[in-house]
């Protein structure tokens, strides 16, 4: 510990809390590049009853962080008392309405808002727009046009603090929470089994999920021990990236911290990732219509996820200390993606006429 904070010398309290977040933000990058971990790819398995690799990939990404999580209790290196998701107000009706919203964005737009990252590290010009896209629609529901709406609709319900922490009502601690992780973990291990996921999805799965507790450990250990105030926190997308837009739009004196040094992280680990794969590839969008749904998309993720107080993974992180908004809004984000999907997509490619060759074959529908 103390080789941690003589850093903090040379870079400020603020410079090591952001080292911090951009070095576990290169590994979320690494590990999430390398499994193709991403929430939105398991929902269409689940929608189309296939129960597949991605599905198995993002439960060991949950249930891992879950369980080395509530570890994180158990060694008293987190406290119930310190976390804000279980000691002030929460939103259920933002859990439910914004992770609605984000839920069906991000199938329009073919990927969440850490997905977008992993995507522009890797050369996807789409991703890149569609993250910009994201991030603007974050920052005017977080500060400005869209403020008012969200702050509507997040008051249609709100629970006290007190009323938030699952495990707290249900009087079972972190060891219960440790058990319930193990039967998602067992789930996991019986869909990676039978989708014979490949040796970096299983790595990449798991990464993601020690990067969840990874950054839960690193402003845990912190508090206390510098002068400046840490807040407690993990991995999320929709603060962060409106953050980071502002950062780079206000004057250069503005101070880094954990969460707006974890987005540019994302981005340099999955470039890496890439790189070494040889996976680098410009793309763009491959016309007007598919251009519309992608913004969209993108645009409706930034305010659910600002209105249910996390995005996909943020979300993920909030379940992992059993936020009951955390719980609300992940399952209002899987229900609604399944929904979408089954309603539009596999609707759209089951009455999409095949496209006829030179030859009279019938080619796949796109």
């Amino acid at each position: 510990m103390d080789f941690i904070l003589s850093f903090s010398e040379t870079l400020g309290e603020d410079g090591i809390l952001a080292l911090g977040g951009l070095f576990i933000g290169i590994f979320f990058g690494i590990a999430a590049q390398r499994s193709r971990f991403c929430l939105r790819s398991a929902a269409v398995e689940f929608s189309r009853a296939e129960f597949g690799p991605k599905l198995a990939i993002w439960l060991l990404a949950f249930s891992t962080g879950v369980i080395l999580t509530q570890l994180l209790f158990g060694l008293e290196i987190l406290s119930t008392g310190e976390i804000r998701q279980l000691t002030l107000r929460g939103s259920l009706s933002g859990a439910v309405l914004g992770g609605a919203m984000f839920g069906t964005g991000m199938i329009l737009a073919r990927g969440c808002s850490s997905r977008m990252l992993i995507l522009a590290g890797q050369g996807n010009l789409r991703a890149v727009l569609n993250g910009l896209v994201f991030a603007v629609a974050a920052q005017a529901s977080l500060r400005g046009i869209f403020h008012p709406i969200r702050d509507d609709l997040a008051g249609l319900w709100v629970a006290p603090g007190e009323n938030l922490d699952v495990l707290g009502h249900l009087g079972v601690g972190w060891v219960g929470g440790i058990l319930i992780g193990g039967i998602w973990l067992v789930a996991a291990l019986y869909f990676a089994i039978q989708s014979k996921i490949s040796l970096k999805g299983w790595l990449g799965g798991i990464g993601v999920g020690i990067a969840v507790a990874l950054a839960w450990a690193w402003t845990g250990i912190l508090n206390g021990q510098l002068f400046v105030p840490v807040k407690l926190e993990s991995l999320t997308f929709t603060g962060p990236s409106a953050n980071t837009l502002m950062l780079f739009l206000s004057p250069p004196t503005s101070a880094w911290r954990f969460d707006v040094a974890l987005v540019p992280g994302v981005v340099i680990g999955s470039f890496l990732a890439a790189a070494w794969a040889r996976e680098l590839k410009l793309e763009g969008f491959q016309g007007g219509p598919s251009m519309t749904r992608y913004l969209l998309g993108s645009a409706m993720m930034g305010f659910g996820g600002m209105l249910a107080g996390g995005c996909a993974v943020g979300s993920l992180t909030n379940a992992s200390v059993f936020a009951l908004t955390g719980w609300m809004a992940l399952l209002s984000i899987f229900l609604a993606a399944v929904a979408t999907d089954h309603y539009l997509d596999r609707q759209k490619e089951k009455h999409a006429e095949p496209v006829v060759g030179e030859a009279g074959t019938p080619l796949p529908a796109n």
